[in-house]
This record gives structure tokens, sequence and C-alpha cells, in this order.
């Protein structure tokens, strides 16, 4: 009797094992379906976004490669009959387009460097030193940015007036330059702050002075603040329409932004070419952002992990 074996209990569904396992092997599928779906609908999801912000881009190239008859045709299609790539060609013709472009770079790249200049040590005090009233400037400093400049250009061109700097080159620098100062201050003083100073303390007990100390230590770690600081600040320089607008009046000091209106008026309307210098304006900006983005991300969270 004891050689004989007791039989085991089953569940109620019997073979209990292999049913566990099933059970088991049904959840991790599941569980593996649940993340197939979530990562399928955030991938949908950035596509339709990716969408919205492409589309008003597709619809201008589309528009600035039709003829000429066919933006007058009613009823109106979404895709050009017949592709008119002369457009692009045509339009350096039309207008000064590329003396606009060089006005246009010029002011961007010049406001660029005096914000720079001006803002470098501005934020770099303020990061580096406590004194009275210092809140006070770096709040009055993020007040700035609330101005819009349509608020402030009859201001400003009566400035511009007094200081005989209407139509002139030297006035736009200014003007962009005082625009964009603000916030090159106020991104460089976060990433600055960010900086440990024993760094530069390390420097002065090899010998460094300051001006060393800043520009072997402090400024090679804060590259990605410059450098988000440059391409915002060009950016906004380049993008300016209403001051440019008011103080300048000849065609050949006119930036580009300020040119293009110029192809639909009261007396022309060439909506092939206004779209088409519209898309080549945004190639020096997209060139710009292409060899500067991976600095971008750093630099917009400075400051942000103590």
């Amino acid at each position: 009797m004891s050689s004989l074996s007791t039989p085991r209990r089953q569940g109620p569904g019997g073979r209990s094992g292999s049913v566990g396992r099933g059970r088991q092997a049904g959840r991790s599928a599941g569980v593996d379906w649940s993340k197939m779906a979530r990562r399928a609908l955030l991938a949908c999801v950035g596509y339709l976004v990716a969408f919205v912000f492409v589309a008003p881009y597709l619809e201008m190239a589309l528009t600035a490669l039709k003829p000429d008859r066919e933006l007058t045709k009613s009823p109106t299609t979404f895709f050009p009959k017949h592709w008119d790539f002369a457009n692009f060609v045509n339009v350096w013709k039309a207008a000064p387009i590329w003396k606009n472009m060089q006005v246009s770079l010029i002011v961007a790249a010049a406001a660029t460097l005096i914000a720079l200049a001006v803002a470098l040590p501005a934020a770099y005090y303020t990061a580096r030193n406590r004194f009275r009233g210092r809140g006070a400037f770096l709040l009055l400093v993020l007040v700035t940015q609330m101005f819009a400049p349509t608020a402030l250009v009859i201001g400003i061109y009566r400035e511009m007036v007094a200081l005989n700097l209407t139509d002139t080159l030297f006035g736009l620098i200014l003007v962009n330059a005082a625009f964009n100062l603000p916030f090159c201050v106020w991104i460089l003083h976060g990433y600055f702050s960010s900086i440990p100073k024993a760094l530069e303390e390390a420097a002065y007990l090899d010998g460094a002075g300051k001006v060393k100390a800043l520009t072997r230590v402090t400024l090679p770690l804060s590259l990605p603040g410059l450098v988000t600081a440059v391409i915002y600040t060009f950016i906004g320089a380049w993008n300016e329409y209403v001051v440019a607008l008011t103080i300048t009046s000849s065609p050949d000091r006119q930036p580009l932004t300020v040119a293009v209106p110029g192809f639909v008026t009261s007396y022309q309307q060439h909506w092939q070419y206004l779209f088409a210098t519209s898309l080549i304006a945004i190639v020096p900006v997209v060139v710009l952002f292409v060899f500067i983005e991976r600095y971008l991300i750093g630099g917009l969270t400075a400051g942000s992990v103590k």
C-alpha cells in the first residue's frame, strides 16, 4: 500500500500548470500589444502635429509653382496642373530680392553681435555678484519682453528722426539689437548661474585673471547658452517687420520681410513670386538651425537643474 502514490489534485479545469502558463503568456502578450498600440497612437499624433505645422509651407510651395493663369482660375486646384519651376528664377528679376536679402543678413548679424557684446558682461556680473537692486534689474529685463514692437513704433520712429537714423541700416541694427538684448541677458544669466563658481576659483589659483578665466573656462562651458542666444536673436532680427516698414523707405535699404509683400499690391498681384520669396527667406534660418540645433536643448534648459 505504501508503494501506491496518491493522485495529485488538479484545478477545476484540469492541467493547472499548463493553464497557468497559458494565462501568463496571455498576460505578457497583452502587455506587448498595449505597448505597440500606445506607440502607434503616439506616432499617429506626432505625424498629425507635424502635418499641421508643415501644411502651410506645403501650400506655399505648391502656390509658388503655379503659373499666373492658374492663380486666378476658378475653381482653384490644390496641386498645379502645370508646374512652373521658373518662378523661383524669375522672382530674382522681378524685384531686388538679392539686395533685400543682403540687408536682412547684415542687420540680423550685426544686431546679434551687438546684443551679445552687451548681454555677456551684464549677464555674467548679475550671475556672479549679489548687489542691491539685482532682483529689480532682472525683473525689469523680463518685463521689457512684454512690450510688443507695434506698441512702441511711434516712439521709435520719433527717436530715429531725432537721431537722423531713418532709412539707414544702422538704425535698423540698433533697434533690433535693443529688442533682443533682454532675452540674451536673461538666458545667459541663467546659464552662467548654473556653472559652478569653483571652476573659476581653480583658474585663479593657477594664475589666471578674471578675463582669462572667463574666456578660457566660463565661456566654453556656456557655449550652449551662447548658441541659443545667437539663434534666437538672429531669427528675431531676421523676421522683424513693423519697425523696418516704419523707418525705411528706399527699396534697396529694406529687409526681405518688407520687400515680400510688395508683390501683391493694388496694382499687381504676383502670388507665385510672394510665396517663392517667402520660401527663399526661410533658407538662411533653416541652415543656421541645422548647424547649431544640438546646442539648443542644453541652452534652453540652462539653470533648470540645481
